[in-house]
């Protein structure tokens, strides 16, 4: 795992880590396990974000998704959540390409990204029930935000697959893909943003933020002062 001051793109062993045009790609690679988190992962993950926020030639992110052991509740804090709030405080726009299917965890870290496109074949699961367990990693709290507290109730209570199409119609993906063109496809929409003003977008980045947590159209305000800042 690297460790701060080191080469960010090396020491990685349950994951990928490149820097192209601008661009941080952060690829899971545990292909044998479906990429499923384990502690390495998460702890490698975390310290990936991490890097990406400190590197200023970095301006978009991707992201394709008892007794001496920790409780649940312990291992959300130190592992699950810092990452999904890294995520959130980074001032940079992180996009999800989502290939295949993004359940429980890895279903919270697409919807705590700011963009997310996915490949016709993915798929959405939130089965936390099924298993006797509450959905975490912010999936409550971001969810109805992207969906209506409606549709995301159906999903969590259901534990049903959201298909990516689906996902499309509900504003859940911004844009769905064949799966042979997800990477380029996530690719050039990082590219896109890298063309704008890095300022810029971590104001918009932090006012969007905030409008989610304030009522009374706070974007309008926000926004203004904002650009008043900059």
């Amino acid at each position: 795992m690297a460790e701060s001051g080191d080469d960010p793109a090396g020491g990685y062993r349950t994951l990928e880590y490149a820097v192209t045009d601008g661009v941080t790609v952060i690829t899971l690679n545990r292909p044998n396990a479906l990429n499923a988190f384990d502690r390495p992962m998460k702890r490698e993950l975390l310290a990936a974000v991490r890097a990406a926020a400190r590197d200023d030639a970095v301006r978009a992110l991707r992201e394709p998704f008892g007794g001496d052991h920790p409780t649940l509740a312990e291992e959300l804090r130190r592992l699950y959540n810092p990452i999904i709030l890294e995520l959130r405080r980074l001032p940079k726009p992180v996009i999800a390409a989502v290939n295949g299917v993004a359940a429980g965890a890895g279903a919270s870290l697409a919807f705590a990204c700011d963009l997310r496109v996915a490949a016709e074949t993915a798929s959405f699961v939130l089965a936390f029930g099924r298993v006797g367990l509450v959905p975490d990693n912010g999936a409550t709290w971001f969810l109805p935000r992207l969906i209506g507290p409606g549709r995301a109730a159906e999903l969590m209570l259901s534990g049903e697959p959201l298909s990516a199409a689906r996902a499309e119609d509900l504003g859940l993906v911004n844009k769905v893909v064949p799966a042979e063109s997800l990477a380029g496809e996530a690719m050039a929409m990082a590219r896109r943003l890298v063309d704008a003003a890095p300022i810029a977008l971590a104001l918009t980045k932090r006012a969007l933020n905030r409008a989610q947590e304030v009522r009374n159209g706070p974007g309008r305000i926000l926004g203004a002062r904002a650009s008043t800042r900059g």
